[in-house]
């Protein structure tokens, strides 16, 4: 595949990458975690001081001077707009025959977090999963993903429509709050209804920061967390989610996706690439194309066997795994230090664990040895009914998300424009999305209910400046 890059294009790409990063420090050194400069650095080494548009898309600090070649290339896949076979450009056909954005940053704007379709939208920030007999089968007719857009001359697979009931609920002072309920519908099904026991999942697309230092926590570090929660009386039990590692031909421990299904973040990749886009790789070989769909469509053009090569997909993951992680932002007057005593006394950080470490042996060496706070243990936990899927995902159940990191939260509303949370972007606050736990984080969320709005506004405050 020819990727020549023009060199006065990437000596000036890296040159703004450079002036743009504002270092907080680059000392991999674990130092106390109630060092107040050291709690400002959430990424540790993956630090940058930004609170701009772009906060979500700066290189990690340590990268040297190769490193940041292949930063720049990765970034040019990852916003590379993949177009149908056969195409003149053969370094990047092979889109659809369906898929959901015709690139990475199609659902990651910035490196940010996507959103839920308005009305009149096409689905892009929320993709929706899908499967039968408690999530070990594909839909029969549409596989495991509904696709909303695909190449000329194929069906959309279908259009995705939401629409909220507005539930009221008050506080323990008597203070009422808002929460909007979605309930979704799929209309202008191109190739038939969906069977009657189809089960389906909405995902919205995270914000991509500090994921190489989540994918160098060692499986036996978060062991003791599950075993630490497990030997409290809080009702809090996460558990570490095992899945299979194709690299490695055993099981790893998943990471990533809403319910940790992938382990590293190279597979992350690989399945965003064949699933959101229809770019066969060497770890997903075929489109998610059901029999029936292939005999409705007859041959169909490819952009080869993978149509992604594996160094361009290594460098995407390449580029994922080392952006870097905004500092938390503090108010001039710092009344989040009083909110963040609330968050540990609440039970918030028991799930939102503030600090971990990395393994003493890492795939990228700098982020061996690292103290950094992102705010979760990589844990399943079962988080109610109100938040269930009922779609099991491997060995997670239909009650169990992975708790996502809270590092950047503050900055989504820059980065993006707006701040939807929670799986399927229910949530338009913070506030909102605390209210909508429950199961395992019920005791916390009734917890926090009980503090006086003062209270619970510095423990808000508190987040947000994460």
């Amino acid at each position: 595949m020819n990727r020549v890059i023009h060199q006065g294009v990437l000596r000036s790409a890296l040159t703004l990458l450079c002036c743009s990063v504002v270092l907080l420090g680059c000392t991999r050194d674990i130092v106390s975690p109630e060092d107040p400069a050291e709690l400002l650095r959430l990424g540790g080494p993956m630090t940058v001081s930004s609170v701009s548009v772009d906060a979500f898309g700066l290189p990690a600090p340590f990268l040297s001077a190769d490193e940041r070649a292949r930063f720049v290339v990765g970034n040019a896949f990852f916003r590379t707009n993949w177009v149908t076979a056969p195409a003149t450009t053969t370094s990047r056909d092979g889109l659809g025959p369906t898929f959901h954005a015709s690139s990475c940053s199609g659902c990651h704007f910035k490196d940010g977090r996507g959103s839920p379709p308005e009305p009149g939208e096409i689905a892009t920030g929320l993709l929706i999963r899908l499967s039968t007999e408690n999530g070990t089968r594909p839909e029969p007719t549409y596989g495991y993903q509904l696709a909303t857009r695909s190449i000329l001359g194929v069906p959309v697979e279908a259009s995705v429509v939401i629409n909220y009931e507005t539930i009221t609920r008050r506080f323990a002072d008597g203070q009422t709050y808002e929460l909007y309920k979605p309930h979704f519908t799929f209309e202008s099904l191109g190739f038939g209804p969906l069977a009657a026991h189809a089960e389906f999942s909405p995902r919205l697309a995270p914000q991509m920061i500090g994921l190489g230092l989540l994918e160098n926590v060692d499986a036996s570090y978060l062991e003791s967390i599950a075993a630490e929660q497990a030997a409290q009386t809080t009702g809090v039990s996460g558990r570490v989610h095992y899945v299979y590692n194709p690299e490695t031909g055993s099981t790893s421990v998943g990471r990533f996706g809403w319910k940790a299904t992938q382990p590293t973040v190279l597979q992350q990749t690989a399945h965003a690439f064949a699933g959101d886009i229809g770019m066969t790789n060497s770890f997903v070989p075929e489109d998610d194309l059901t029999p029936q769909q292939r005999v409705v469509l007859g041959p169909l053009p490819n952009g080869g066997k993978p149509e992604i090569e594996d160094d361009v997909l290594r460098d995407v993951a390449f580029y994922s795994a080392t952006l870097s992680v905004p500092a938390r932002r503090t108010q001039p007057s710092d009344p989040s230090s009083r909110g963040r005593t609330l968050f540990t006394t609440v039970g918030c950080g028991s799930c939102h664990r503030e600090t971990m470490h990395t393994a003493s042996q890492a795939s990228i060496p700098a982020l061996a040895n690292v103290t950094f706070h992102p705010f979760t243990d990589l844990l399943l936990h079962d988080m109610g009914e109100e938040l269930a899927d009922n779609r099991p995902d491997v060995q997670a159940s239909g009650r169990e998300w992975r708790t996502p990191p809270l590092w950047g939260i503050g900055m989504i509303p820059i980065v993006n424009g707006k701040r939807r949370l929670l799986h399927d972007g229910r949530a338009r606050t913070i506030l909102e999305a605390i209210m909508w736990h429950g199961g395992e984080a019920e005791h916390s969320r009734e917890a926090f209910s009980k503090l006086s709005k003062a209270d619970r506004d510095l423990l808000l405050q508190f987040i947000e400046s994460l």
